[in-house]
């Protein structure tokens, strides 16, 4: 998969509707699932024709998916109403709806009998009268929310990461395939992919500005994020639920939840994705029963087929250095990526990007601005590929060994069935000792793949 600038970055295919009508027509499945002339021409009958309007509908309630359901909402290609919110807890839907509402009373229209909340939220918020649907629950959930997303025939917008195992990301990259068939919509939130300064940076590195690239290092190293702790009345599935970035079956650990951005980069500057990798990782100090399982350090050292090594760091520990960022050494220079920075060899800056940021609004000024256009993104095959080397990483820090990419992806350890997770009393796939400590992955001994 190539990534390319925001201009060529996606896939598109084009149509001559009006605006409404095509958002509306190119998520209709035809029956029996052909696909007429190259586009989908049945309209919903609940849609008014040539409305500009395009509904939405929100599954995952959390800061990310209320801040992702405001950012569409600033869009202007189209006059966008958010109509259907869910999520597992019934309070975090009502504190979303109360946050949004004030400030975009208009374009809030979410009446009571569309605020959904349990595990099958998602279902009931996908079978609203809605264009588009926003993805932002733990990213476990991912690979089934956007399965059924696809077969609803709604275009996407779905938070990175797509998965935490194998097993999903197959099944994402899968279900991509057919929304590519129904001419739906794919984004996916690594928002760097929509911001000039990178874009230009990139370009610059892709044309040769500091030579050959040998070695590219990423860092996400920051102080961690917060912790909840377990409520009375919580069953062992709820308090994971609320708890999940510190569960690996939910959240993927760190490396895969926060610093996929910054592989991402890398394999973006590479147009390519590591071969294998190998890594070293652990526990030095978020250890109590509210840390889960996933580790508070990793490092990866991953390698491409053309043999430039990445460099991977990511620590959630406190005072200690700190950097969220991407660099890449060349025969003639060295990049400081996410600061649009160029040097020579002697260490002179000899270009810098004076191109803007604000991806996590950009990326969706571009899908919204696509869609007017009779355009239809897709960022599905990177984004879930990302997701995969993020992955890759965690399996060689886990594991303590040197894991190639096609017995990664081609992994059949699923962390969980969150098909089967229909209730608040399913059990999860890990559950605490009398300590009320949880398994955690043990280099040398731990089997991964």
């Amino acid at each position: 998969m190539t990534h390319q600038p925001k201009s060529q970055q996606s896939k598109t295919q084009h149509s001559h509707a009006s605006r409404r009508d095509f958002i509306r027509d190119s998520s209709l499945l035809v029956a029996g699932g052909a696909v007429v002339g190259g586009s989908l021409s049945l309209a919903r009958s609940a849609h008014a024709a040539g409305s500009d309007v395009v509904k939405i509908g929100l599954i995952g309630c959390g800061g990310r998916g209320t801040g992702a359901a405001a950012q569409a909402m600033n869009t202007h290609s189209s006059r966008v109403e958010l109509v259907a919110l869910g999520d597992v807890f019934g309070f975090k839907v009502q504190q979303t709806y109360r946050g949004l509402k004030g400030r975009y009373k208009d374009q809030v229209k979410v009446s009571k009998d569309r605020m959904f909340e349990g595990l099958d939220a998602y279902k009931k918020v996908l079978e609203s009268d809605i264009d588009l649907v926003i993805l932002a629950t733990p990213p476990g959930f991912r690979p089934q929310h956007f399965e059924a997303a696809v077969e609803a025939n709604k275009h996407v917008f779905m938070e990175k990461p797509v998965a935490t195992d194998a097993p999903g990301v197959r099944r994402v990259l899968a279900a991509n395939e057919i929304a590519k068939k129904k001419n739906l919509a794919v984004a996916v939130g690594l928002q760097r992919h929509h911001e000039v300064a990178y874009q230009e940076t990139i370009a610059k590195l892709q044309d040769g500005a500091i030579g050959r690239i040998d070695l590219i290092r990423v860092y996400w190293n920051g102080q961690g994020v917060w912790t909840r702790q377990r409520r009375p009345e919580f069953t062992e599935l709820q308090y994971q639920l609320y708890n999940w970035y510190y569960f690996t079956w939910i959240c993927g650990d760190h490396i895969v939840e926060q610093h996929i951005h910054n592989l991402d980069v890398a394999n973006w500057l590479k147009n390519a994705y590591p071969v294998e990798g190998n890594g070293m990782g652990g526990r030095q100090v978020r250890k109590g029963p509210d840390h889960g399982q996933i580790y508070d350090h990793h490092f990866v050292e991953f390698t491409y087929e053309d043999g430039t090594k990445l460099f991977s760091q990511c620590r959630h520990i406190r005072n200690c250095w700190n950097s969220v960022s991407e660099h890449a050494h060349g025969t003639q220079g060295y990049a400081d990526i996410s600061g649009g920075k160029i040097y020579n060899t002697s260490g002179k800056l000899v270009w810098q990007t004076k191109g803007s940021r604000g991806g996590h609004q950009q990326e969706h000024h571009d899908l919204f601005r696509s869609l007017a256009a009779g355009e239809i993104p897709n960022e599905g095959e990177y984004g879930a590929k990302s997701t995969m080397t993020s992955i890759m990483g965690r399996l060689c820090t886990y594991s303590g060994q040197k894991i190639k990419w096609d017995e990664a992806i081609n992994s059949d350890l699923k962390l969980a069935d969150t098909d089967a997770m229909t209730s608040f009393d399913v059990e999860p796939p890990v559950k605490p000792g009398k300590d009320g400590k949880y398994p955690v992955a043990i280099p040398g001994v731990t089997e991964v793949i």
